[in-house]
């Protein structure tokens, strides 16, 4: 069963950078389109950026220019750099396969906190 794990997230102030790391335990980035999710407290989770299998992207408007995705296929690893960050990114942040009818098992998240 693929196991996504990801990492990377933090305390940082509005302004700073972060970079978001999502593990997994199979080739699901050779297979699959890829996204990052956030979940901002009593919100809904929403996709925030994707990258399809032959590296075509795309971003929600809220971080367009801001954040960049990209996958290491060998190394079984995708990325989210997140540039000038606002307090509004703050949220949980996932990664899974947005074009699948049943997404891969959801990992932890890793938590983004940006101060004001």
């Amino acid at each position: 069963q693929v196991q996504l794990v990801e990492s990377g997230g933090g305390l940082v102030q509005a302004g700073g950078s972060l970079r978001l790391s999502c593990a997994a335990s199979g080739s699901i980035f050779t297979f699959n389109n890829m996204g990052w999710y956030h979940q901002a407290p009593g919100k809904q989770r929403e996709l925030v950026a994707a990258i399809t299998t032959i590296g075509t992207t795309n971003y929600a408007d809220s971080v367009k220019s801001r954040f960049t995705i990209s996958r290491d296929k060998d190394k079984k690893t995708m990325y989210l750099q997140m540039n000038n960050l606002k307090p509004e990114d703050t949220a949980v942040y996932y990664c899974n396969a947005p074009s699948l009818l049943r997404p891969y098992p959801w990992g932890p998240g890793t938590q983004v906190t940006v101060s004001s």
